[in-house]
């Protein structure tokens, strides 16, 4: 008996036996092609400088590896390039946000964009969802050196492990302003134009007497809305004295409708509040305002130095500001690429825009009564 020829599979038709699961590999698409796999990694890798391969030979290769269904194996790609083309993504929130209304979705809204763009996929790091990554140590950051470089979001990072990754030169990009660890590279907004103006604009209205409400830290976006507060009230003359600042570990607990309705006494009319992960400062305010039942802004007025909670959107629109939420998500994601490329990373501060709101009006005059019983919040 006369054994037939192996025939050769033609291009276009796939010689893969049926219920295949494993990756085609390069030494098959150079069995079907009829050349060297050297040949194939040239072709795959499209390299035209080295032995001249023909266009002839070009086109069997690349017929040959569509009719296997084999594609590049991402992983070998990279570790030949030295790089994975991931981002890294490790939030200090003890969740990470998939509500549209959390204040971090629309940060990562414009990191998943900018990223898409530059060609990276993204890492999401999810060490904070054991309670972050001063809970677990210095190994729940260490993990992020799997991608090219990380960007951290969360109001209090721990410094010391950053540290160690920024001395080691790994890339790292804080979304928000840091003063430490030395060396760290960082987007943030223009908090302190931004309060500026918000305080302006209540000056604008009459105010001379305002209080700030913040929680007690030193978080770099607190200081930086409390200094511009107080260089709105140095702009305006208005009383900045003592007491214009009011600093709570607890606004909950410590900012009672008793101490509202004695600043009320003192001569303030207007009360601005911080925005933080939280939104505590804010809370606080509302909640004091309903009990001491003051209607704002006819008897004192009301500013958030950023956005409301998602639970209290529904309510009057706070005089205030709104940050930028995903051009800095986009601007951060701009200076981390640049950073893995070894070049200059540099992004301005992001300006915020203002929003006037329905919580502020000009102050009562002298003669109506400071603490009337109607509100027009509500119990909040």
């Amino acid at each position: 008996m006369v054994e037939e020829p192996t025939k050769r599979a033609r291009p276009g038709r796939s010689p893969a036996p049926a219920g295949r699961t494993a990756r085609p590999r390069q030494a098959e698409v150079a069995r079907l092609a009829g050349v060297s796999q050297a040949t194939v990694s040239l072709v795959l890798a499209d390299k035209r400088e080295g032995p001249a391969i023909s266009e002839d030979t070009r086109r069997k290769v690349l017929e040959a590896a569509h009719s296997l269904g084999y594609v590049p194996d991402p992983a070998a790609r990279r570790l030949a390039a030295a790089r994975n083309d991931l981002l890294g993504v490790f939030s200090f929130t003890a969740t990470f946000p998939t509500d549209v209304r959390h204040s971090y979705y629309p940060f990562l809204v414009g990191v998943e964009r900018e990223a898409a763009e530059r060609g990276y996929d993204l890492v999401l790091f999810t060490g904070s969802s054991t309670g972050g990554a001063g809970a677990a140590g210095p190994e729940a950051l260490n993990r992020v050196r799997l991608a090219d470089g990380c960007l951290f979001l969360g109001r209090h990072a721990p410094a010391r492990e950053l540290g160690r990754l920024v001395a080691d030169g790994f890339p790292v990009v804080h979304l928000g302003r840091r003063d430490d660890p030395e060396g760290l590279h960082w987007v943030g907004a223009d908090y302190v134009s931004a309060a500026r103006e918000v305080v302006g604009h209540l000056a604008a209205l009459g105010h001379r007497r305002m209080v700030l409400i913040r929680e007690d830290d030193e978080a770099p976006a607190s200081t930086d809305r409390e200094h511009g507060f107080l260089q709105g009230l140095e702009t305006a003359g208005a009383d900045g004295g003592p007491g214009t600042v009011f600093r709570s570990a607890d606004p909950a607990r410590d900012l009672t409708p008793e101490r509202l309705r004695g600043w009320l006494a003192d001569g303030v009319t207007a009360f601005v509040a911080e925005e933080t992960d939280t939104g505590a400062a804010w809370r606080a305010l509302l909640h004091a305002v309903a009990g001491a039942g003051i209607d704002c802004p006819r008897d004192a007025s009301l500013a958030l130095l950023g956005s409301p909670p998602a639970d209290l959107a529904d309510g009057p629109e706070p005089t205030g500001f709104d940050i930028p939420r995903t051009r800095l998500g986009a601007a951060a994601v701009r200076m981390l690429a640049a950073l893995v490329a070894g070049e200059e990373a540099a992004e301005p501060l992001v300006a915020c825009a203002f929003r006037p709101g329905a919580t502020s009006g000009p102050p009562p005059a002298a003669t109506e009564p400071t603490a009337p019983v109607h509100t027009a919040q509500g119990d909040q």
